[in-house]
C-alpha cells in the first residue's frame, strides 16, 4: 500500500475536484465549470502520468470516469452522465503524455 501513496493522494485530490468544485464554485456559467473541471483532470493526470512508475496509473482514467458518476446525481443531473466519457478520454490523454515527459525525463 505504501507504494501506492502518490496515486492515493491524485485520486483524494481528483475527489476533492469533483465534489468540492462545485459545492462552492456554483456560477451562473455551467460550462466554465465543467472547463475548470476538465483542466483539473488533465492537470492531475499529467501530474499522475509523470510522477507515478506504477502500472496502476493505467487505470487511473476508469477510476476518474466512474468517481464522477455519482456526482452526476449530486450535483446535475442525468443529461451530465456523457461528461463522464470526457473525463475518460482526457485522464487517458493526460497519462499518456505524462508517461511520454516520464520516459523522456527518465533516459537523460
Amino acid at each position: 500500500m505504501k507504494k501506492y501513496v502518490k496515486e492515493i493522494i491524485i485520486l483524494l485530490v481528483q475527489s476533492a475536484v469533483f465534489y468540492l468544485v462545485p459545492l462552492f464554485g456554483m456560477t451562473d456559467n455551467p460550462m466554465g465549470m465543467v472547463l475548470l473541471i476538465v483542466l483539473l483532470t488533465l492537470g492531475l493526470s499529467l501530474i499522475l502520468g509523470a510522477v507515478s512508475k506504477e502500472k496502476i496509473k493505467y487505470l487511473y482514467p476508469v477510476i476518474i470516469s466512474v468517481l464522477f458518476i455519482p456526482s452526476v446525481f449530486i450535483y446535475y443531473n442525468e443529461t451530465a452522465l456523457v461528461h463522464a466519457i470526457w473525463y475518460l478520454v482526457v485522464s487517458l490523454v493526460g497519462v499518456a503524455i505524462g508517461t511520454v515527459i516520464n520516459k523522456a525525463v527518465s533516459k537523460e
